[in-house]
């Protein structure tokens, strides 16, 4: 049984395409068109892109898709590093994962709206309050009891009375 990459390659070179032909038709690098073809896998980083490209090749190509991807995950599943888990969330989540889910659903000009208003509100009452505490606040609250005691000396506060001229 012919391997995927050999019915990729066979199939291209049936119809007389080169390598450039089909990667301008599926906008696949040439690179990747090589990889597949020699059945390079592990020049992809999962096998969601390889089997993306091998169906687009193949259906560029005309082929039985369907038989052309089961033949891929037969392939797929022999190489250690592409054996996928079975469940997208076949692991359990931790904490910095459910936090980071939480954060990507916010809906931050909302969020920034609504924390803005909730900071003006806050400063307000607190301003109105420290207002209101200051104009019933007694001024001599903090002087204590003294009794009043004049300067000893007479340093300017009051004023000399002015001198009235002689009389002869």
């Amino acid at each position: 049984m012919p391997t995927v990459a050999d019915q990729l390659r066979e199939a291209r070179e049936k119809r007389k395409l080169s390598v450039y032909d089909v990667a301008a038709a599926t906008k696949i690098r040439t690179d990747h068109v090589r990889a597949l073809e020699e059945g390079n896998y592990r020049m992809f980083a999962a096998p969601v892109y390889i089997r993306g490209f091998v169906r687009s090749y193949a259906n560029l190509l005309k082929l039985d898709a369907s038989k052309l991807m089961a033949d891929l995950d037969l392939e797929l599943s022999a190489i250690e590093e592409f054996r996928e888990p079975s469940s997208l969330m076949g692991k359990k989540q931790g904490a910095v994962d459910t936090l980071m889910l939480r954060i990507s659903k916010v809906n931050w000009p909302l969020a920034v709206g609504v924390v803005g208003c909730g900071l003006i509100l806050t400063l307000t009452v607190w301003s109105y309050r420290a207002w209101q505490n200051h104009q019933t606040r007694d001024p001599l609250a903090g002087v204590g009891p003294g009794v009043y005691q004049p300067p000893e000396t007479n340093v300017g506060e009051v004023l000399p009375l002015p001198r009235t001229p002689r009389r002869p």
